[in-house]
């Protein structure tokens, strides 16, 4: 259940990674491409903050185990 929750845990942490390297990039020139990007950030903040609180989850279910 460890390695598992370990696994979980990398997935997760890789997931925000990704969403961070994503806001990294900046918004495009394009107006019309930067008004869907922004729509999509919307999205992204959700994702990102659901993730996060699932990673907290893993976190004290790994300090129970411990």
């Amino acid at each position: 259940m460890k390695e598992e929750l370990i696994k979980k845990r990398k997935e997760l942490v890789d997931r925000v990674e990704a969403i961070k390297a994503d806001y990294r990039r900046g918004l495009d020139a394009d107006s019309e491409e930067r008004a869907i990007q922004l729509e999509n950030r919307e999205t992204l903040y959700e994702i990102e903050r659901v993730t996060l609180e699932e990673i907290a989850k893993i976190d004290e279910q790994l300090r129970e185990l411990n």
